[in-house]
């Protein structure tokens, strides 16, 4: 077993260039100020992602810009994302927001929620 040592003021998510590009002409669609990334315990395996396109961060966001796109995450999930990576696939006739998170434990079957155990290590 390893154990992560967490700061705060480290926290990473990442975006690939293929992420970076979707997000700028959604947010642009949207007339946007940002991306906010959240999570909601639910599915499955207990904790789904969730995209919204925001004006303005809520109380207790952090604030991320990669490449001008804004992404705001709420302190309180930090943790949990910590080095996520956030791509954007074509999966046969769809495509969509594909995210790598190397504190999941495990992932439903269909790929929309996943589990982290130990969170106080991380």
């Amino acid at each position: 077993m390893t154990v992560q040592t967490f700061v705060p003021g480290q926290a990473g998510i990442h975006m690939t260039e293929a992420a970076r590009a979707q997000a700028r002409r959604e947010i642009e669609r949207a007339d946007a100020g940002g991306i906010r990334l959240d999570l909601d315990e639910s599915g499955c395996s207990g904790y789904m992602y969730e995209l919204n396109f925001v004006e303005a961060p809520e109380d207790g966001d952090r604030r991320f810009e990669v490449d001008g796109v804004v992404l705001y995450v709420p302190e309180k999930w930090l943790a949990m994302l910590n080095g996520l990576e956030i791509d954007y696939v074509k999966e046969g006739v769809n495509s969509l927001f594909k995210f790598r998170n190397p504190n999941a434990t495990g992932e439903c079957g269909c790929g929309e929620s996943f589990t982290v155990e130990d969170m106080d290590e991380i």
